[in-house]
């Protein structure tokens, strides 16, 4: 049987629409005209009238963390807190309202210091004990390179002023020296192990429930860098992913990054039968993806590795995660492998580093295995110029622009920021550059993170001129840089970002023309039905133009 959309607005590529397509077994085998493709239908094909509604490819994430995104779905919701006294208030609540999810410890991601009313001051173990000095508290700042504990947690690590496993600028101390309870860069990942995680079990059911969620907002692909970051035993990770996908119950495609201890465990993993034991077919949801560094932390934090540092704090000059030496030993063995590298890089000092260490393992002085750069935000001139030379890859979030902005002349100065979030710049020279949200920092909606690569203003619309509107991109290329350029990002754009004949059936129907409504209305977009491979896998019923 086949199924058939037809009397839409079918978007193909940049200038060209189409009116319907036909799918079978998944695949797209026919676009054209409505006329056209109804002529080619049999009794017993699917046929659906979409009276005019726009149809574009199924969006793909091309950098989100699925896994912590599931958990903060079902943790304390502390994303829009506007002081300590209120996050203080929520995990209390939390805490009474949810005994069970806080038996063995309370762990949640989403404060920002940034957006407190009353002080900027980072949370520290003094107000963590005021939710609770009988378990162990994590809380997460929003980008995950900030970590406040209780004392409670670090007393159970037995850190003292004697402890020095991390080096002073990760474990923030007061002048007798027993650490405040901030944390920062790779002290974060320690001692958000002293909280139990969720088991298996549990993980498995918030995933999938996650990618029910992420297909509502019309994503049918995501790169995703859970293995090695969110589970503590990659083998059984990968073996409950596929169990997933054998029983079809995941209703989006999933392309995994991974990340590793070492260089040691990264090569003991690619001489494993998980890599080498042809576990994927070619047209599987699930399929391995790249390597994944982090080279520095985040721009709020002030742990980006900036060239000059911070404008008020030019000693600081951010947090460096990863040595060269250590990332050039693991560029090579991604090298010999054939696997592709993708690297957390936002400050200046962290994409030069990277790109540096990429050139050392290309493939007959060719980015032939298509190294990336995840963020990319704070670029000289000559940054961009050598991104571009080189044929490295950007996987972008322009949704961080909505906070950004307002903090990103004053830490690093105008002269920087106005050639940073360059991605209108870096596309238009021939930078194959995608579009991700780094979810859960950001939301996972595709078209609030479209709304600001076009507009390259906030939610509420500021500036009215947009944060250097010259960056801005036309509707067009921002769904290129979300659909095809993502497939490009996963070696995978033969198959997979277009709506052609011998593409997936990979695709979105909106309740809005994204092309012709005002662009301040993007945002507002929302799926009436996603499709992955051929197979329904997220609907409106009520508002949809045809009854399935």
């Amino acid at each position: 049987m086949n199924t058939v959309f037809y009397n839409a607005k079918i978007y193909i590529s940049k200038g060209c629409f189409a009116e319907a397509l036909m799918i079978t077994g998944g695949t797209i085998t026919a676009v054209g005209s409505s006329a056209d493709i109804l002529k080619m239908t049999k009794d017993g094909d699917a046929k659906y009238d979409c009276h005019g509604r726009t149809i574009i490819p199924g969006l793909n994430d091309s950098h989100l963390h699925l896994m912590q995104y599931a958990e903060t779905l079902n943790q304390a919701n502390i994303e829009n807190v506007s002081s300590i006294d209120e996050l203080i208030d929520v995990c209390r609540r939390f805490i009474d309202e949810h005994p069970d999810k806080v038996s063995r410890g309370l762990h949640a991601i989403g404060w920002n210091q940034d957006n407190f009313a009353d002080s900027s001051r980072l949370p520290d173990r003094h107000d963590l004990d005021k939710i609770s000095t009988d378990i162990p508290i994590v809380l997460e700042r929003v980008c995950g390179h900030i970590a406040s504990a209780n004392t409670c947690l670090i007393n159970s690590l037995e850190l003292d002023k004697n402890s020095f496993r991390y080096s002073p600028g990760e474990v923030m101390r007061d002048e007798s020296g027993f650490p405040t309870g901030i944390f920062r860069g790779g002290a974060c990942v320690y001692i958000k192990e002293a909280v139990a995680d969720f088991t298996i079990e549990e993980k498995r059911a918030i995933l999938i429930d996650a990618m029910k969620k992420a297909a509502s907002m019309g994503l049918t692909s995501l790169q995703s860098n859970d293995i090695g970051a969110d589970f503590d035993d990659t083998y059984e990770a990968l073996a409950m992913l596929r169990d997933i996908y054998d029983k079809e119950e995941a209703a989006v495609r999933y392309h995994f990054q991974m990340c590793f201890e070492s260089p040691e465990a990264f090569s003991e993993f690619i001489s494993s039968d998980e890599f080498t034991g042809n576990l994927y077919s070619e047209d599987s949801w699930i399929t391995p993806g790249p390597l994944k560094l982090y080279k520095d932390g985040s721009l709020g934090a002030r742990t980006a590795l900036m060239k000059d540092g911070y404008l008020n704090d030019i000693e600081n000059k951010g947090l460096r995660w990863l040595s060269c030496e250590e990332m050039d030993c693991y560029c090579s063995i991604a090298a010999k492998a054939g696997i592709q590298v993708v690297t957390h890089a936002i400050g200046s000092q962290a994409i030069a580093e990277t790109m540096a260490s990429y050139r050392k393992a290309f493939i007959d002085g060719k980015n032939k295995l298509r190294h990336a750069i995840i963020h990319c935000q704070i670029t000289d001139s000559e940054l961009i110029e050598q991104i571009a030379r080189d044929d490295f890859l950007v996987m972008a979030q322009p949704v961080f622009i909505d906070y950004d902005m307002n903090i990103a002349e004053d830490l690093c100065g105008k002269d920087i920021i106005s050639t940073s979030y360059a991605f209108g710049t870096l596309l238009r020279k021939g930078v194959h550059l995608s579009y991700g949200t780094d979810c859960p920092v950001e939301t996972c909606n595709p078209f609030l993170n479209i709304y600001e690569a076009v507009t390259r203003k906030d939610r509420n619309g500021k500036p009215e001129a947009g944060f250097y509107p010259d960056e801005a991109v036309d509707v067009e290329t921002a769904i290129d840089a979300y659909t095809a350029e993502s497939a490009y990002a996963q070696l995978q754009e033969n198959r997979k970002g277009r709506l052609k004949p011998g593409f997936y059936a990979d695709l979105v129907i909106l309740d809005r023309d994204i092309f012709t409504i005002d662009p301040a209305e993007i945002k507002d977009i929302r799926p009436l039905l996603t499709m992955t491979g051929g197979r329904i896998v997220f609907s409106r019923d009520q508002e949809l133009p045809f009854n399935l």
